[in-house]
Order: structure tokens, then sequence, then C-alpha cells
């Protein structure tokens, strides 16, 4: 089920909320049976809806507490 949303948000934007509090948005390129996710385009979400880029990334599975797939 899960994997199914994943495949369907390659290619799309997705929020993605870490442990720690960290909100990253980004393009998903693909991710693995682990759920590490390959983001590009991506940015760091801080209040105040300021935004730090971040480029493309590799996020940890482990890390990943919410994947929110595109609207």
């Amino acid at each position: 089920m899960a994997i199914k949303a994943l495949d369907e948000s390659v290619g799309k934007v997705v929020l993605i909320k870490l442990k720690g509090g960290k909100v990253i948005r980004g393009k998903l390129q693909g991710f693995d049976q682990h759920m590490n996710l390959a983001l590009d385009n991506s940015e760091e979400i801080i209040e105040d809806g300021k935004t730090n880029d971040l480029g493309t990334i590799i996020v940890r599975g482990d890390n990943v507490v919410i994947i929110s797939p595109p609207p």
C-alpha cells in the first residue's frame, strides 16, 4: 500500500517530516526497500515560511516519520 503511493509520487513534489522535527520538500526521484528517498530540488522548510535550499539529497528511511504525497 505505502509502496504504491510512493510509486505514484515519483517525479512529483512530496513533503517529508523527519525525526527531530525537520520538514523537507522536494521532487521524489526514487526510493528503495528501506524507504531511503532520493530527492531533487529539495529544500528544508523553516518556520515563518522561510526555506533553506538543499539541492539533490538522499534521506535515510529510518529518519522519515511522514511522507505526504502531492495533493
